[in-house]
């Protein structure tokens, strides 16, 4: 964070990023770092590897919060939101909300700075980092890509399901499981049998993942997700489960989830009308069961890699970690 240093109650801002990152599940740095010990013993330096990808998920995380109006993340205020409040609180001039919004950002790409230097300064030989990165520029394409896609998606009328979920896998699916869990391999110097069934596993999960998630987005798990019941379809947002369930609905209901979807806002009741809608569409069942049958590939997939039975079954409960509806 020496970075800050000079730049007005530094320390506070230190301790706002440092507060934001101790919020998460850690599974892209789990990923990464199974990855590294499916070939390698453990490392302190592989570590701090792996943890270079909590820094890069900031970035996403505090970027995608100002693109998307969010308000809250991890159960507490979006790094922009805090941002303004300090901004108010200091009595600066202009726009609180502006200066949010803006403090959030160039803090993200600091945190994208950052997570690059950690992982090449993380302690391991040039060359196993050497091998991480065309998967690590890959990783960071494929976000950016996804985010932008899906600005893309949400301003479009009626995308299809195959667009979105298309989406999901390079924003999220890819990003959380197959690349980082690549990255570890590659890290360690895996063959490529290895990296080509933890690419498939990787996709697998990684998509189920961004489904359950999309199912909390509607159905809530405020526990879990750190975001209030409902928001995706407060913020009108494209997800894999309404496009679907537009898709499977008869042609009253979809009129009824136009309606709600145009609004200019939406009330409680609003959102609970909007769930009861989907729900007569059997989109929720379907969507279950696309997760189950790629959790079941994924497990099917990772039976025949030549890994040991350690990696084997952290692999298989992080698919469950992933991917259950209680988690």
């Amino acid at each position: 964070m020496r970075d800050l240093h000079g730049v007005p109650d530094a320390e506070h801002i230190a301790d706002l990023f440092s507060d934001f990152l101790a919020g998460g599940k850690y599974l892209r740095s789990m990923f990464t770092y199974i990855g590294w010990r499916s070939r390698a013993p453990s490392s302190d330096s592989a570590l701090r590897a792996a943890g270079s990808l909590e820094l890069l998920h900031g970035f996403a995380l505090m970027q995608d919060d100002v693109m998307d109006g969010s308000t809250i993340r991890r159960g507490k205020p979006a790094v922009h939101v805090r941002l303004a409040e300090w901004h108010r609180r200091r009595e600066l001039s202009g726009s609180p909300e502006r200066f949010g919004a803006s403090a959030a950002v160039v803090l993200g790409d600091l945190a994208l700075v950052w997570a690059e230097q950690m992982l090449r300064h993380s302690g391991l030989d040039s060359a196993a980092v050497d091998r991480a990165w065309p998967c690590y520029d890959q990783m960071r394409a494929e976000l950016a890509i996804g985010q932008l896609a899906d600005l893309v998606n949400d301003a479009r009328r009626v995308p299809s399901f195959e667009d979105v979920l298309a989406v999901a896998r390079r924003k999220s699916g890819n990003y959380t499981v197959r690349n980082p869990l690549v990255l570890g391999a590659l890290l360690a110097g895996c063959e490529s049998n290895v990296l080509d069934v933890f690419r498939v596993y990787g996709s697998l999960i990684g998509e189920a993942f961004q489904l359950r998630d999309d199912l909390f987005g509607i159905f809530g798990r405020p526990a879990v997700t750190g975001k209030p019941t409902g928001e995706d379809l407060r913020d009108r947002k494209a997800t894999t489960v309404v496009v679907l369930a537009r898709e499977l609905a008869s042609p009253h209901v979809r009129a009824h989830m136009d309606e709600l979807f145009a609004a200019a806002d939406l009330t409680d009741a609003d959102l609970a009308r909007s769930r009861e809608l989907i729900r007569t569409t059997s989109a929720e069942e379907q969507v279950e069961e696309l997760i189950t049958q790629r959790v079941a590939d994924a497990l099917r997939v990772l039976s025949t890699a030549a890994i040991d039975e350690t990696t084997r079954t952290a692999l298989s409960d992080m698919a469950m970690r992933c991917t259950d509806r209680d988690r």
